[in-house]
């Protein structure tokens, strides 16, 4: 059985000050200050993805988790875009794909760089790093130490769904035991009673949504997040996706004009808060929509630019792809498939129909028409 024997030692100054310490509190004369932790951690005697080595400042967190796994990898952030900051053998696909994981979604702040980013940003965008530079394990020391703890659950979430669904080692150290639910940690441990555990892989706590149309003002809140442009159209109709009391998710629906068929509605705008991304809430509003559109009788449609909500839809068994994304200057008819549609020049919309369950006509009034 693998266990723990670290200790470490220092030196005990002599100066003034300290001998002022001493007297003043009655602390032991000693030459050298020694910290030792000794225990069993038996972290390899099942297979795992996520550890977690939590516990307050001063336990040992960071000690034991070099001392076991390595010092965590620091990246360099010097570009003008935090895009260009990913390694040169990455394609924009393979960079996109990573930043969808970890709800690093709204493309404006791809073209920034690191040092103008939210925390919250910061954050998400070094998970998507790690989780596409560094090999097993992913060492993370003060993990979700500097955002707030709103957008470290969410994180915390899309990080472990990301690394099991890859098979990926991932190993934390934090003192904020709020994130364990959302990190679903294989396995724990806590330096200050030498504590170790092994969980079960558990459903993440539920958020409790709901969904109302909003006025056109709310589009303020969204628009400088969204990949395209910020206009929306002023006869649009507007919905948004609440978390209890606070906006998380926005869609712009607008009529469809189309010579002989009149009930068809497009998505014009579908936006995910930064706080929420990774929670894949933008997505469980258009279905939703779907579902009150077609009790009434009307189509709904989805034109995706962005490559991480193409993939969505495309693995989202209520839409089904109507057209494939094509490229700025191809004839007619051409067409690239969805892994390889984002290149340079391109504006790679799909075209995806709702085909999924309709509501029951009376709540789809209320949600449509009020």
């Amino acid at each position: 059985m693998a266990r723990i024997d670290i200790s470490v030692e220092s030196d005990i100054s002599g100066s003034a000050r300290v001998k002022q310490l001493e007297a003043l509190f009655d602390c032991p004369v000693t030459e050298k200050s020694k910290l030792h932790w000794s225990g069993d951690f038996p972290y390899e005697a099942e297979r795992w993805n996520v550890g977690l080595i939590v516990g307050p400042s001063g336990a040992g967190k960071s000690t034991i988790l070099r001392n076991q796994f390595g010092d965590p990898f620091e990246f360099e952030w010097k570009s003008p875009s935090v895009i260009d900051d990913f390694g040169s053998v990455l394609t924009l696909n393979e960079i996109s794909h990573i930043c969808r994981a970890v709800g690093f979604n709204t493309i404006p702040a791809w073209m920034r760089p690191f040092k103008v980013l939210s925390n919250g940003e910061r954050f998400r965008v070094d998970l998507a790093r790690r989780l596409a530079e560094v090999p097993d394990p992913i060492v993370v020391d003060e993990f979700t130490s500097v955002v707030d703890r709103q957008v470290a659950k969410i994180g915390a979430h899309a990080v472990q769904k990301y690394v099991r669904k890859n098979n990926r080692q991932f190993v934390a150290a934090t003192c904020h035991y709020d994130v364990i639910e959302w990190l679903q940690p294989d396995w724990m441990f806590e330096p200050a009673t030498m504590t170790f555990t092994r969980r079960s892989l558990q459903r993440r706590p539920n958020l409790d949504v709901t969904i109302a149309k909003i006025p056109y003002a709310a589009w303020r809140i969204f628009a400088p997040f969204h990949y395209m442009s910020a206009e929306l159209n002023k006869s649009a109709q507007c919905f948004g996706l609440f978390v209890g009391d606070e906006i998380a998710a926005f869609a712009g629906m607008l009529h469809f004009p189309h010579a002989t068929v009149r009930n068809i509605k497009r998505c014009s705008r579908l936006v995910t808060h930064p706080d929420w991304q990774g929670l894949g809430l933008a997505p469980i509003l258009l279905d939703k929509l779907g579902e009150a559109y077609k009790a009434m009788n009307i189509r709904i449609r989805s034109y995706p630019a962005h490559p991480a909500l193409i993939r969505t839809f495309a693995e989202n068994k209520r839409w089904v792809l109507t057209k494939k994304p094509g490229t700025f200057g191809s004839r007619k008819g051409q067409t690239t498939g969805l892994d390889s549609s984002w290149r340079q020049g391109s504006r790679p919309n799909a075209v995806f129909e709702y085909i999924g369950p309709a509501m029951e006509l009376s709540d789809a009034r209320k949600l449509v028409q009020t």
